[in-house]
């Protein structure tokens, strides 16, 4: 019986470090864009709605996605500076592990509706990889290698958020 245990402890330590391997990249990949914009001043009222106005104006996203974009370019004032939260917390917290399935299933959220809002105006797998690889990362409960969640499943192994 021993024998049949050991290959899954194996496959599922391996699977483990595949998943930290794929959270760690996508968080640094939130930071970069966070420094990137910041950078470019992307996050400030004329910055922000310049690119959302770029993407209603240039994009194939549905009608109402436009829509909706233009409600956010109007409170450009809040949403820059909600967006930089976004991207910096969601980075942080996928980099060291810490509340993986939520920030995850977040990062999937926020990169889908980037994506959406892209539509045509950027190579289609562009953000689509990462949307996906986000969705396995909270099935995958990725933190619990190499990260903090893994402590904290210690204390509290059922819990939902780790």
């Amino acid at each position: 019986m021993s024998a049949s245990i050991a290959p899954n402890v194996v496959n599922q330590t391996e699977a483990g470090i595949g998943l930290a391997v794929v959270r760690v990249t996508i968080g640094a990949m939130l930071l970069w864009v966070f420094f990137e914009n910041f950078g470019k001043g992307a996050y400030t009222p004329s910055g922000y709605s310049g690119v959302i106005n770029y993407y209603i104006k240039n994009s194939h996203s549905p009608a109402v996605w436009k829509w909706f974009m233009g409600l956010v370019a109007s409170a450009a004032v809040v949403a820059g500076p909600m967006q930089a939260l976004t991207e910096i917390g969601l980075g942080i917290l996928l980099i060291i592990g810490l509340f993986t399935r939520p920030a995850a299933f977040i990062a999937f959220l926020f990169l889908g509706s980037l994506w959406i809002s892209e539509l045509g105006t950027s190579w289609i797998w562009e953000l689509l990889v990462s949307v996906l690889a986000c969705v396995g990362l909270s099935i995958g409960r990725a933190g619990r290698t190499w990260g903090l969640d893994a402590w904290l499943s210690r204390r509290s192994p059922r819990s939902p958020w780790w």
